[in-house]
């Protein structure tokens, strides 16, 4: 179950868990205006980061023991209305207006602008979109393979990118919890025969742990290998510089922890709309 849930989520930026929510940046010294943030996370690439949530659907029938074809033709349709782009994108803007301050969004907002920051995003969201993870990964891994067989300096930034993105090493525990809800959601709709309770389940994710942090900064090292490509090291350095300073770290923080609630929040829903589908099995 984790395997499935991990390879949907990793190609997405490293997140923080959804607590950051009760550290404080709830209440900013002043939030931003819906307009203000709209225009943000188009030119952040976030609002197709948001889209590419649509993505991990394909994983939820796997992550219960089951194929999409278990559910009849009714899946895709299922998929696409419960992960709809607008809803996802109005849920975001509902939270960011509320949670992202002025200097956070002007200091994000004026790299992403330049020239440099535009060409990211545009490789940003050509990889966030890229339907098939696996041959993504594969690509990325190769790429890594060949950077190791030199020696060469690209490494280093890319270990510092993952760090940059996931600074407080939280982004199992926010995997973890969109499992956790997903699973505990299917089993109250009936849609699966959960044999661990909560405190079951808990401790069977915490063992898997380790193992899960592991191929998550795997993960993300191969898929920020495959989307960086086309830059240069200088290029490469210059971003990762961008994402360590403490404003982009509360940018990050916050973006990814509202992207991982919509996930978790869709998958939820999810749930609670799979059991007209077909029927489950023990898990």
């Amino acid at each position: 179950m984790t395997h499935s849930l991990l390879k949907s989520l990793a190609s997405l930026c490293a997140a923080l868990f959804i607590g950051v929510f009760a550290s404080g940046l709830l209440s900013p010294a002043r939030a931003a205006d819906r307009a203000e943030v709209t225009a943000f996370l188009e030119v952040t690439g976030f609002d197709v980061a948001l889209d590419s949530i649509a993505l991990s659907a394909e994983s939820a029938p796997e992550m219960l023991g089951l194929e999409a074809g278990d559910f009849g033709q009714e899946w895709t349709r299922l998929a696409a209305r419960v992960f709809d782009t607008d809803r996802m994108r109005a849920l975001a803007l509902d939270i960011l207006v509320e949670t992202l301050d002025d200097a956070a969004l002007d200091h994000a907002a004026a790299f992403y602008a330049s020239d440099l920051g535009q060409r990211l995003v545009a490789a940003e969201n050509a990889a966030h979109m890229v339907e098939d993870d696996e041959t993504k990964q594969i690509a990325g891994q190769r790429i890594i393979a060949d950077l190791v067989q030199d020696g060469a300096d690209r490494l280093a930034l890319l270990q510092r990118m993952t760090k940059a993105v996931d600074a407080a090493d939280t982004g199992v525990k926010a995997i973890q919890q969109i499992q956790f809800r997903f699973l505990m959601a299917a089993s109250a709709a009936g849609v699966i025969d959960l044999q661990l309770d909560a405190d079951g389940l808990r401790a069977w994710q915490q063992e898997q742990a380790p193992g899960m942090r592991m191929a998550l900064r795997a993960s993300s090292m191969a898929s920020s290998a495959y989307a960086y490509q086309d830059f240069s090291d200088e290029e490469v350095r210059s971003y990762v510089r961008a994402l360590e300073t403490p404003l982009m770290q509360e940018v990050y923080e916050l973006l990814n922890a509202v992207q991982y609630e919509i996930t978790a929040n869709r998958f939820e829903a999810l749930a609670y709309q799979m059991k007209g589908l077909g029927q489950g099995e023990d898990i």
